[in-house]
């Protein structure tokens, strides 16, 4: 069950439109949400790739794509150390440029992760007078063998929480860079 304590109705809203997940008995789910201080395209422009996720991902150290990028499309994702995998393999199921809607199944590896799902949305909202974006991260996964539910949703939430905190790192250094280069040619 989704805890919406806090959320604004928009918040409340993109979650049920865009982050539906299928929960079996032996399965997590949760959702995060962060708010980025820079354009939804330019923070959309790093979620969409598929084919770079160590652009923003800070366990990625690399990615290589099998075949065109379109729905149905293969990475095989390395993993840096210390984290309890080395290896994932992963199908794009979504992704939508209209609507900024990313949505990932890892279908292999090395890791604990069974029937993992992951949809990303990416909004755009106004902060402190600029815009920003606000971006919702939603997962669904099977309780990790040894594990409770809680137990493997805190874990999924760490890395997702460090994950949306480097993409908003990257997206507001870049949005910086953006003004800092459009007022020097002013």
């Amino acid at each position: 069950m989704m805890d919406v304590k806090g959320m604004s109705g928009v918040e409340i809203e993109y979650i049920k439109k865009h982050h539906k997940h299928e929960i079996k008995d032996n399965q997590c789910t949760s959702f995060l949400i962060k708010h980025i201080k820079a354009p939804v395209h330019l923070v959309w422009s790093l979620v969409r790739r598929f084919d770079q996720p160590q652009k923003y991902k800070p366990f990625v150290s690399r990615c290589v794509v099998h075949g065109n990028l379109e729905i149905g499309s293969l990475r095989e994702v390395d993993v840096k150390s210390g984290l309890p995998a080395t290896t994932s393999t992963e199908r794009l199921e979504l992704l939508d440029d209209n609507e900024h809607i990313l949505s990932v199944r890892i279908i292999g590896g090395d890791h604990r992760l069974k029937n993992y799902t992951s949809t990303v949305s990416v909004h755009p909202e106004v902060i402190e007078g600029r815009p920003g974006t606000m971006v919702i991260e939603s997962f669904v996964v099977d309780a990790a063998e040894g594990n409770t539910k809680d137990e493997t949703c805190y874990f999924i939430e760490a890395l997702i929480k460090c994950n949306l905190q480097s993409l908003a790192d990257v997206s507001e250094t870049l949005a910086l860079q953006d003004r800092t280069i459009s007022t020097d040619c002013n």
